[in-house]
C-alpha cells in the first residue's frame, strides 16, 4: 500500500508563490508515473504535471511556464514549485502515482485571492 502526503498549500495573493511536496512515493522509479492534479470548487479533477518513470515531464498549458514539477532527492519527495499564481490557480491539489493501480493524496488546498 502506498500512502500519499502532501504539505504546503495555503494562501497566497496573485502573483505570489507555493511550493507544494508529496511524501510517500519513495522513489521516482517506482512507478510508472508520478504527479499533481488539482480540482476547482464545482469542477472535475484535472492533471496538472506528470513526471513519468523515463524522465518526461508534461504540464497542462494553463501552467506551463510557470509551475515546475520536480523530484527532491534529499526529502525523497515529489514537489511542485508554483510561481506567478494566479485567483484560477485556486484548487485543492493531489498528489498522484500510478503503477499498475492509481494511488492518491488526500490533498492539499492553494487559495490564491487579494
Amino acid at each position: 500500500q502506498v500512502h500519499l502526503m502532501e504539505s504546503g498549500g495555503g494562501s497566497v495573493q496573485p502573483g505570489g508563490s507555493l511550493r507544494l511536496s508529496c511524501a510517500g512515493p519513495g522513489s521516482p522509479f517506482r512507478f510508472v508515473a508520478l504527479g499533481w492534479y488539482r480540482q476547482a470548487p464545482g469542477k472535475q479533477r484535472v492533471p496538472v504535471a506528470l513526471l513519468q518513470r523515463t524522465g518526461s515531464i508534461s504540464y497542462s498549458d494553463s501552467v506551463k511556464g510557470r509551475f515546475t514539477i520536480s523530484w527532491d532527492n534529499a526529502k525523497n519527495t515529489l514537489d511542485l514549485t508554483m510561481n506567478s499564481l494566479k485567483s484560477e490557480d485556486t484548487a485543492v491539489y493531489y498528489c498522484y502515482a500510478i503503477d499498475n493501480t492509481e494511488f492518491w493524496g488526500q490533498g492539499t488546498q492553494v487559495i490564491v485571492s487579494a
